[in-house]
């Protein structure tokens, strides 16, 4: 009786032995495909956002920054002012703080040069200056234009003289010379690199270009 139980204790063994490798082969079978998914390398995406990373379009993204703020100052740059007359346009400006020496060789040159006549008058003068200076026959700044030796009577010794800058007509001057330079107003002599007073006659061989005021201007 006991050799019986003992045989059917072994084959029970066996048969529990079977299922579970049977169990493990079949799970095992479920399992790889999952596990083959999960280590097959993931695609490279192509959206937009992928293609916009690159390096080229990081270089492009900072380009583009840096474009916007160089196009607001291209907006905020001085510009000419825009008014019915000379006369209001001259009232549009004021003297700067900070005035540089060209804006100051200029102006002195319009005070010393055309004090007391009209505004085209003064604008005139300015006008010559800044054509001898773009000219390339004198020197190529306004000081060195105004400074240049045996060129403007009122400079001696390489100097000008005292100005008085609370006068009426020096703060005329400037705002003269500050539209001359933005290209501000049209003059009759634009192009005019030499003039001369009307009350003497040098007898210039040049092309004349308009009389303004007390002066007679040349080409």
């Amino acid at each position: 009786m006991s050799t019986i139980l003992k045989a059917a204790s072994m084959a029970a063994v066996a048969l529990y032995s079977i299922a579970t490798l049977t169990f493990a082969d079949a799970s095992a079978a479920f399992a790889s495909p999952l596990i083959a998914d999960m280590i097959q390398p993931v695609p490279a995406e192509t959206s937009e956002d992928a293609v916009s990373s690159t390096p080229e379009a990081a270089v492009e993204t900072l380009a583009g920054a840096e474009t916007a703020p160089q196009q607001i100052d291209t907006q905020n740059a001085v510009e000419p002012l825009k008014a019915a007359s000379l006369a209001q346009l001259v009232s549009m400006h004021s003297i700067p703080a900070d005035m540089d020496e060209e804006l100051h060789c200029l102006a002195g040159a319009v005070y010393f040069e055309s004090k007391g006549e009209t505004l085209n008058g003064q604008l005139a003068v300015a006008k010559v200056v800044i054509a001898r200076r773009d000219s390339g026959r004198f020197a190529n700044s306004l000081c060195g234009v105004v400074y240049q030796p045996s060129q403007f009577s009122f400079v001696r010794g390489g100097r000008m003289p005292a100005i008085p800058t609370a006068s009426h007509d020096w703060k005329e001057a400037v705002a003269i010379a500050q539209i001359a330079m933005t290209d501000g107003w049209e003059s009759p002599v634009e192009g005019a690199l030499f003039f001369h007073a009307r009350h003497v006659s040098p007898g210039w061989r040049m092309q004349r270009l308009a009389a303004v005021d007390n002066h007679i201007f040349y080409r």
